[in-house]
């Protein structure tokens, strides 16, 4: 075989194999990325969606939403404001937690709706917060729970003190503006 000859086959063959490498590590750096920004909502979505590609294809929709959001932080006001509200539905717990539970439900929506996340739909809600605040997100998930099951009376009084605490996860993030300084990304 002639020089020219096993040059033509090659030089195809290393420009496919350098192809597949930067396609390779362009999706291993897409991947890192969403694991970073989305934490453990990352492993959960491939898990319901049972394929990665799809599930990282539904993570990148959110954070284009995400993206189109209007997503402000607190005036020192309004932050103080949120605190004692949050302050007085934890006094309330003593007396009577279900109706604590149904408040601190209520106290997280407000705050998500002054923020500017959209407050429609509980699963919508959760994917947009997923963005910001993936790795909080399954506190969330499971106060949310416990209060679904207070609204019919069958949450026992460790479950609303656990509700408490996994709603006083997000509050205290949404609250920080999600320990970020400056303004949120718009």
């Amino acid at each position: 075989m002639s020089t020219g000859t096993l040059l033509a086959i090659i030089i195809p063959i290393a420009v496919v194999i350098a192809l597949i490498a930067v396609a390779v590590a362009l999706d291993r750096r897409r991947r890192h990325r969403l694991r970073d920004r989305f934490g453990p909502e990352y492993d959960r979505t491939v898990d319901d969606a049972g394929d990665r590609r799809a599930a990282e294809r539904d993570l990148e929709t959110r954070e284009k939403r995400h993206d189109s959001l209007d997503i402000q932080p607190l005036p020192s006001g309004a932050r103080e404001r949120y605190a004692q509200e949050w302050s007085g539905v934890q006094e309330e717990f003593v007396d009577r937690p279900e109706d604590a539970v149904h408040d601190a439900d209520r106290l997280v929506t407000a705050l998500m709706r002054e923020r500017g996340y959209p407050t429609e739909g509980y699963e919508q809600q959760m994917r947009d917060l997923s963005v910001e605040h993936g790795r909080t997100l399954e506190h969330y998930r499971a106060a949310h729970e416990v209060n679904q099951l207070s609204t019919s009376q069958q949450a026992t009084t460790e479950q609303l003190r656990g509700a408490m605490v996994h709603y006083r996860v997000l509050f205290d993030e949404l609250l920080s503006n999600g320990n970020q300084s400056g303004p949120a990304r718009a």
